[in-house]
């Protein structure tokens, strides 16, 4: 025991020590000394004002108007994005400006962008409406033309055949009544001209015959260009209709439907001299417009690339000063004595940079009265704080998806950085894959300051943010690889030859004849003739099986050892019982080449102690050991369960006769509340409950012992499919292929297994083989001491502000 305690503290398996800090700032420097603490962002500040509302806070006003200016500025990202203007990626260094100055600027370039939007909108609104005009007056103009030449050459042929008769008055047409000599005057023959979408022109011309019952003559040509509409500024395809009837409740129902069907009507004279006339007025204003918009468009880019320049400083000066405001209002106002007064969390190590902060802030705003900094008990647990690098980060975040670590309790997280690519290696063992997956992990190593600059989709970010665990999963994947002698499953003499050879000499296939040993054992990892012997298959699944189980034990067995560190640390008591005997036999049979079944010791083990074991006893004393075993598990399951509540009970009477008040802090009521917690020392002892608390830990921990070890078995199982899978691929794809003398079947198979090897042993094989490893760690190995019910270290810091948005 006294080698335990002299062993140094795990400073780095634990978080931070924190302290609860109170601070009284004078209203004059208290924004100032807020900001510095942003810059230094190692304070987590409380909120005091928690009850009240957003509304009812002292700062409220000036929060309302950073988040006016923010509306402002995503605004102006918007317009700038629109417009399509490229932006300078690295602005030149500008002065500070004034949040009063910096909020009329952005005031005044709002209403100018309004007012230029606005203009330009009602300019292209003209130009698209006299385009729509330029081609009416084409279309239409020809339809009028094409009717007066066709109504002349009929005209004779009309008069000598039809007209002449009695009975055609009563018979005639609209529009043969309009040619009709003498008629043409009484009928007054109308028309209207326009253009509508091309896919509403059918049904327009179907309502316009059934309103009209008829009266009315409709044609139609499609424009010869796409039209930007004037009212939706869509571009789509339209056509140009001229509408002919006769009276005014039918020139009424027409413009009715117009107007519901959207179509814009421009009216156009009869006679072609004016049309010409028209046509060149609507020209020539088009060509002024044109040059008006495109004026305007270059004077509004040359504003929007102004703000541009300074948009990224503009958008974090006002993201810090709302940070500033709203942490001002976590804060209580002390009207007496004009100063506010703040709480909060930092880390031990940094008190003497947030006095320094605190001091340069007095002294920048010329305060007469310093900031008081002083550190006070707190009730509630300190907040977890693991400082991280960009290689461990990832790490501790696959550690805290389970649940961020209790204060102080010892971080999974440093052994995870070695355990987890590991684990995923041992079910995706093969070179082959794991080069693939390290060329991939190193491009976006090498490339990270770029890649981290940029916007990515969610899986390459997904991908970016682990690129150091796919790191160290590929060089395990690598190394495993080699130890099960896989090259996209095909197995290699890279360590010298192998250990058998034939067992006839006559024979020239071995795979189908048998092996024979005739030399040492191969030098590194599994033969590869083992690979198509009749014996491959049961001999991997005992190798990987085992293996399996020996790694599971030790995974768990280093889990059992932390959490006798955490409660050593806690100062609370601990049952722990150290498990392998399965693991020991298994070690002692490889090391001794021993024909044991093991099957059969760990099964009579129980069932028959007392038994000669025969030709299954591996060590001398194996059976005296075994039944000292049993002895041991038998005792350890009630001394797990009996003596930890009775002695919480004696403890708790003696704490409350005033006897044994040194023993408070070492005490444990619960052990899901905090130790050394205010709300410890006021509950009432529940023997009850805690004696059910008890058992079920220790019904827990003695059934997790069988199934926890059986879920390492999942290693196994994952190894044996991708082996057998990457086989199948290569054998009955690759191979098959290549048995053809033809290039294209070649190509087709190559092409093939390509695919196969790329998405579904590289991609779902690595998902499975990563989420495996996941549960492993989170269920079979944190489960042992990991109690994941902390939360995490939240500084008010602006470097957290630069890249989120709002």
């Amino acid at each position: 025991m006294k080698f335990l305690e002299n062993l140094p503290v795990m400073d780095f398996m634990r978080s931070e020590k924190m302290t609860f800090v109170q601070l009284i700032m004078p209203v004059e420097s208290a924004h100032r000394a807020i900001s510095y603490l942003g810059e230094l962002g190692l304070l987590q500040f409380k909120d005091l004002n928690d009850g009240k509302s957003p509304f009812q806070r002292t700062f409220v006003n000036q929060v309302k108007r950073c988040g006016e200016m923010s509306r402002k500025l995503r605004f102006f990202k918007d317009q700038i994005s629109k417009a399509g203007v490229v932006v300078s990626a690295h602005p030149g260094m500008q002065p500070d400006i004034d949040l009063e100055e910096l909020e009329m600027k952005l005031s005044e370039h709002e209403t100018e962008l309004i007012e230029m939007n606005s203009n330009s909108e009602k300019l292209g609104q003209a130009y698209n409406e006299l385009q729509e005009f330029k081609l009416v007056l084409q279309k239409a103009g020809s339809f009028l033309v094409s009717t007066k030449s066709h109504a002349v050459a009929e005209e004779r042929e009309l008069d000598e055949n039809i007209y002449s008769r009695d009975d055609y008055v009563e018979s005639a047409s609209l529009l043969e009544e309009e040619m009709q000599p003498g008629t043409s005057n009484q009928a007054g023959l109308r028309f209207i001209s326009g253009i509508i979408c091309k896919t509403k022109a059918l049904r327009f011309e179907r309502m316009l015959f059934r309103a009209t019952r008829g009266n009315m003559f409709f044609n139609q040509a499609p424009a010869e260009q796409y039209v930007i509409d004037p009212l939706s500024t869509e571009v789509v395809e339209k056509t140009v209709f001229v509408v002919f009837f006769s009276g005014e409740q039918a020139k009424a129902k027409i413009m009715k439907i117009c107007e519901a069907f959207g179509a814009n009507c421009y009216p156009v004279p009869e006679d072609t001299t004016k049309q010409r006339q028209i046509t060149r007025e609507v020209l020539s204003r088009l060509s002024e417009l044109e040059a008006t918009l495109d004026a305007g468009i270059r004077h509004r880019n040359t504003a929007l690339s102004e703000i541009g320049f300074h948009l990224r400083k503009w958008t974090i000066r006002v993201r810090k000063e709302k940070a500033v405001y709203d942490t001002l209002n976590m804060l209580n106002f002390d009207v007496t004595k004009k100063c506010l007064v703040g709480e909060g969390w930092c880390p031990i190590f940094a008190k003497p940079q947030l006095q320094e902060a605190l001091q340069r802030a007095t002294i920048d705003s010329n305060s007469q009265v310093g900031i008081i900094f002083h550190v006070m008990d707190a009730v509630e647990s300190p907040p977890t704080y693991f400082r991280t690098n960009r290689f461990t980060n990832a790490y501790q975040e696959i550690v805290d998806a389970y649940g961020v670590a209790r204060y102080q309790e010892a971080n999974p997280a440093v052994y995870t950085v070695i355990t987890f690519p590991f684990l995923f290696a041992v079910m995706f063992g093969d070179w082959g894959h794991g080069i693939c997956l390290l060329v991939g992990a190193l491009f976006l190593v090498a490339r990270e300051k770029k890649l981290g600059s940029q916007k990515l989709g969610s899986f390459l970010e997904m991908a970016f943010g682990g690129r150091y665990v796919i790191l160290l999963m590929a060089l395990f994947s690598i190394y495993c690889g080699l130890i099960y002698n896989e090259f996209f499953s095909v197995p290699y003499h890279i360590f010298g030859e192998s250990a058998y050879k034939c067992r006839d000499t006559t024979c020239s296939d071995s795979h189908t004849v048998g092996l024979v040993k005739y030399r040492d054992p191969y030098p590194f990892g599994v033969d590869p003739s083992w690979r198509g012997s009749r014996s491959e298959l049961p001999f991997l699944n005992s190798l990987k099986m085992k293996m399996s189980i020996l790694l599971g034990i030790t995974q768990m067995n280093l889990g059992i050892i932390l959490s006798y560190f955490n409660a050593k640390f806690f100062g609370s008591s601990l049952d722990i019982s150290l498990f392998g005997y399965l693991a020991l036999l298994i070690v002692i049979k490889w090391c001794t080449g021993s024909k044991a079944d093991l099957y059969h010791v760990m099964i009579y083990m129980f069932l028959s102690p007392t038994d000669d074991l025969g030709e299954n006893e591996l060590f001398w004393g194996q059976r005296p050991l075994q039944i000292l075993l049993l002895i041991l598990a038998l005792v350890a399951v009630p001394w797990m369960l009996f003596p930890k509540p009775f002695i919480l009970r004696k403890l708790h009477s003696e704490r409350f006769q005033g006897r044994s008040y040194g023993i408070l802090g070492t005490s444990e009521m619960d052990s899901d509340v905090e130790p050394d917690s205010a709300r410890q020392r006021h509950e009432e002892f529940n023997f009850s409950e805690v004696f059910v608390h008890q058992m079920i830990h220790s019904i827990e921990f003695v059934l997790g012992a069988v199934s926890n070890t059986a879920s390492y078995l999942r290693l196994w199982a994952l190894s044996l499919a991708h082996s057998e899978l990457s086989t199948v691929f290569y054998e009955k794809v690759l191979l098959l292929a290549w048995g053809y003398d033809n290039f294209a079947i070649r190509m087709v198979g190559l092409l093939v297994f390509a695919f196969a090897t790329a998405f579904i042993l590289l991609m779902m094989e690595t998902l499975s083989a990563f989420l495996h490893a996941l549960r492993l760690h989170w269920v079979e190995y944190q489960g042992k001491f990991y109690h994941g019910d902390g939360y995490k270290f939240a500084p008010f810091s602006f470097s957290s502000l630069c890249d989120e948005e709002d």
